[in-house]
């Protein structure tokens, strides 16, 4: 009996052994393992899994953390390069530098004098462009004596705000970012607070406060007659009008304003003055006098004394170029509870064909090249347009007061693109730059991030963000669709495309 319990004791105390040295010899190769690994370079998936990991858990390495967001920012680099790359393809590609009807005298909004043909003649010379609209004189000769606000004047031309090989637009961006304001004053009328501002070579620009951060979205419970103005929705519209080819809207750029040194200081406006206070915790902050969201709950405040704004180049005065604004077809109604005649009237269209001015000329093409516009950036506040009034019928619709695009991403207004759906018309060169930038190669987001990258603002946050970015690319399909729907429904081609660039090859 003893001989057996001894045995059993023996036989437990070796299994106990065996147990003990396979733990040991385990825990032993663990350690080595994870020596080893430490001692290897890592790749750059190891780099971005480790930052997916120290984003969970905060108490993950500091070099590691730094390591991951060096490769982010190099990704991100590389990603805004890319697309530079593309846009200045795009700048470069036909369809973008096309050909535009010859430019006589009456077709510049202003007129420009040379020293040489004075002497030559007593009569007064006046200067013409070439062939395709570019004026070197206009731009070059006179860029020593005339600041850059001049320059933008004289470069408007009957078919367009600025040639698309104009030098002095990088200038005139620059000085509205950085130059010295001497003046801020309330502009008068609107629904909503804005800034004339002025500069010592004269220059005058509309400022546009931010009044919402870039992520966020317009509450869906809000009308879109009372919605915010948004300053990067300004300087976004000037770009992607560019990118459009229409090139239809004012230079806008992104700046900082000191609140205090750069408007209090400086105003002339009493009745702004007094609407300036500090806020609980130490901003400066003011409000102004206007229709909506001009009170205390509402106020602009700096951080704690610089706010980000927009600054759009101020057209010609009046006085000297005065506009036409002509009421929109397709307004909405600006009520809570009717329709405007357009919503019901599935023929709508065809009076409007009938109606001067758009019975005749691009008229009628502009404005719906203006529709796509909207819808691409999700603008319903097109209650009205302007044109100068020295061109008459026949010219370009400027595009003015964008400031309520771009408030939702994850919702698209297919009501904005009535115009097109409803005429079923649009330009071949509208729709032929439309399909260049449905292509990888030269994508409507891609081009758009990159064109807003050089935006001062941008250095802060990215003017757009990636879903309002993405959202251009779904309604341009949205737009192409809608055109090849029009297409399928004509029996001529004709019917629906107005071929303005005749010379142009290609469908």
């Amino acid at each position: 009996m003893r001989v057996c319990t001894r045995r059993r004791s023996r036989t437990l105390r070796l299994w106990l052994l065996i147990v003990f040295l396979s733990l040991h010899l385990l825990v032993v190769s663990l350690v080595l393992s994870i020596y080893h690994t430490s001692c290897e370079p890592h790749s750059n998936l190891d780099i971005q899994t480790s930052f997916s990991f120290s984003a969970e858990n905060s108490s993950a390495p500091t070099s590691t953390m730094a390591a991951a967001e060096s490769h982010t920012q190099e990704v991100e680099v590389d990603g805004t390069a890319d697309g530079l790359a593309k846009l200045e393809a795009l700048y470069s590609h036909p369809l973008y530098n096309l050909p535009i009807p010859p430019l006589l005298d009456g077709d510049w909004l202003l007129k420009v004098r040379t020293e040489k043909k004075e002497k030559e003649r007593s009569t007064k010379q006046w200067l013409s462009a070439n062939e395709d609209g570019y004026d070197p004189i206009r731009w070059n000769a006179s860029a020593e004596t005339h600041p850059p606000w001049l320059r933008f004047h004289l470069g408007i031309s009957r078919w367009q705000m600025y040639h698309h090989k104009d030098p002095n637009l990088s200038a005139l961006t620059q000085q509205m970012a950085s130059h010295r304001i001497v003046s801020a004053v309330q502009k008068s009328g609107g629904t909503q607070l804005k800034l004339v501002m002025s500069f010592p070579n004269y220059g005058q620009a509309l400022f546009k406060p931010m009044k919402q951060e870039r992520h966020e979205e317009t509450n869906v419970n809000l009308y879109y007659f009372s919605d915010f103005e948004r300053h990067n929705a300004e300087i976004a519209a000037f770009h992607l009008d560019r990118i459009l080819g229409f090139r239809r809207v004012p230079p806008v750029v992104g700046r900082l304003i000191n609140v205090i040194k750069e408007i209090k200081d400086i105003t002339t406006d009493h009745k702004l003055v007094t609407t300036f206070f500090t806020s609980p915790v130490g901003n400066a902050c003011f409000y102004g006098q206007c229709s909506y969201y001009c009170s205390t709950e509402h106020a602009i405040c700096g951080r704690p004394l610089k706010v980000e704004g927009s600054m759009a180049a101020m057209l010609p005065d009046p006085s000297l170029a005065p506009r036409r604004s002509w009421r929109s077809p397709w307004r909405r109604s600006y009520s809570r509870s009717k329709l405007a005649q357009w919503e019901t009237d599935s023929n709508y269209c065809d009076s409007i064909k009938k109606t001067p001015p758009y019975d005749r000329g691009t008229r009628l093409v502009d404005l719906i090249d203006m529709s796509i516009l909207d819808f691409l950036m999700s603008n319903m506040d097109r209650h009205h347009y302007e044109t100068f009034e020295k061109f008459g019928n026949d010219t370009f619709l400027v595009h003015l007061d964008n400031g309520r695009a771009f408030g939702r991403h994850s919702k698209d207004e297919p009501s904005i693109l009535a115009p097109l759906v409803q005429c079923c018309r649009v330009r071949r060169s509208t729709l032929l730059r439309l399909r260049l930038l449905s292509l990888r190669s030269y994508r409507m987001s891609d081009v758009m991030r990159a064109s807003l990258s050089k935006d001062p603002l941008a250095a802060v946050v990215p003017l757009l963000s990636e879903p309002h970015l993405s959202a251009l690319d779904r309604r341009l399909e949205t737009v192409i669709q809608t055109i090849q729907d029009c297409l399928q429904q004509h029996q001529y081609h004709s019917d629906v495309i107005y071929d303005d660039i005749t010379d142009y090859p290609g469908a």
